[in-house]
């Protein structure tokens, strides 16, 4: 009996249609045989080329076919909050990163504790510099105040240790200089950690953990840069105001030793006032009238004004007659230059030497090498009181009116 396929109409070829498509989904191929006898498709020589049935497929075969959609897990809680995802043994890349820049934070922390103890021991070395120093200094101006002899060998060998105090303060700055480098080479390395930090928030690879450590690392940076930059700031004020100090303390040095020569007590150097600071006085008026100190001193003859001259003013301000071997002019002209500065501070001083007129040619050589070291004396007590050399000016003249080697003294 022969079944021709194609020929089929109706239902017969609706079924078999649907058939043959499963079949061709199922990655069989379909041939539809016309006239091939029943007998051929029972016998085992030859398999048939297409079966047609009305059972269902195989579930093997509906697992293949029907994939999705497929059903989602379910996820609960404890896998997402749980050890399953929290896996405390992960290292990642950013982890390891983390662990270099602690390791280089520690090492430079270690490197600041130890800039920090060396300012302190400076810091307490320069007390007890200064501390020497002035025990010294108050104990030549407590006997200078009370009256002592010129040139006391005692007072000469305080005044050489509080030199020596003020050296080693000077060697104080140097070593608070080179503390200053080294700060400032922590503050460069703590930046570059710094920014390190920063950027490695920006690398891939990393997992929830390594971010809190690396808020944790930068916090701990920050605090580290704070204590770099108070300590650099505290070693800058330190050398600014120990300069400025041995600056002051050393004029002071010279006319305390002036003191010592003469054995009378002068003030603070002369050369400490603010001048650029202080206000200006009005210079218009009269001269003032000078008061002669008379014959009184140890010799000579010393004339400063009862009130310091305006500039400019043809009265000297001071007037020292060398009639005498020694002549103790230094005390009148301390006075004198203080009151005038604190009139008119950013004044300029006029030396002049001046020599008697008569005689000979080699008498008036005589005369003008005199008044000329004269003059040289007092220029040399004058910047041993504190007055800069770059506000003085010198010159000579010769009077009709000197009787002797004399040295004016003007202000300008």
């Amino acid at each position: 009996m022969t079944r021709n396929v194609s020929t089929r109409r109706g239902a017969s070829f609706s079924r078999f249609a649907c058939n043959a498509a499963v079949f061709a989904l199922a990655g069989l191929s379909a041939a539809l045989i016309n006239g091939a006898p029943a007998d051929a498709r029972t016998s085992g020589s030859m398999p048939p080329a297409l079966v047609v049935t009305n059972e269902p497929l195989p579930n093997e075969l509906q697992s293949k076919i029907y994939q999705q959609p497929r059903r989602a897990p379910v996820i609960d809680t404890q896998q997402v909050m749980g050890s399953q995802y929290w896996d405390e043994g992960s290292e990642t890349i950013v982890s390891r990163k983390i662990d270099d820049l602690r390791k280089e934070l520690f090492g430079l922390q270690g490197n600041v504790s130890g800039l920090s103890d060396r300012l302190n021991q400076l810091s307490l070395a320069g007390q007890n510099h200064s501390a020497e120093y002035y025990a010294n200094v108050a104990t030549i101006s407590t006997q200078l105040q009370s009256g002592t002899t010129p040139g006391n060998p005692r007072l000469i060998k305080r005044l050489s240790v509080a030199r020596n105090s003020l050296e080693q303060l000077a060697g104080n700055v140097a070593s608070l200089n080179d503390l200053a480098v080294e700060i400032s080479n922590a503050a460069s390395m703590a930046g570059f950690l710094l920014e390190s930090a920063r950027t490695t928030y920006s690398l891939s690879g990393a997992v929830e953990e390594d971010h809190v450590r690396l808020s944790q690392l930068e916090d701990s940076i920050s605090n580290t840069v704070v204590a770099i930059d108070r300590m650099l700031n505290t070693v800058n004020d330190d050398i600014t105001r120990t300069v400025a100090y041995l600056s002051t303390e050393r004029n002071n040095l010279r006319t305390l030793s002036l003191g010592i020569t003469t054995g009378d007590l002068f003030g603070k150097s002369l050369g400490t006032r603010p001048f650029s600071g202080a206000p200006q006085t009005s210079m218009n008026g009269a001269p003032q009238a000078v008061a002669p100190m008379g014959d009184d001193m140890a010799g000579g003859y010393v004339q400063p004004v009862s009130q310091p001259a305006p500039l400019a003013s043809a009265r000297p301000l001071v007037k020292i007659r060398f009639d005498k071997a020694n002549v103790n002019y230094e005390q009148p002209v301390y006075m004198a230059v203080n009151e005038a500065l604190q009139r008119y501070p950013n004044a300029r001083f006029e030396l002049v030497a001046v020599q008697p007129t008569g005689g000979n040619s080699a008498e008036a050589t005589i005369e003008s090498t005199r008044a000329r070291r004269n003059a040289e004396k007092v220029l040399r007590s004058l910047t041993e009181m504190g007055v800069s050399l770059d506000r003085i000016d010198l010159s000579n003249l010769q009077s009709n009116e000197a009787t002797t080697s004399e040295v004016h003294l003007y202000v300008r």
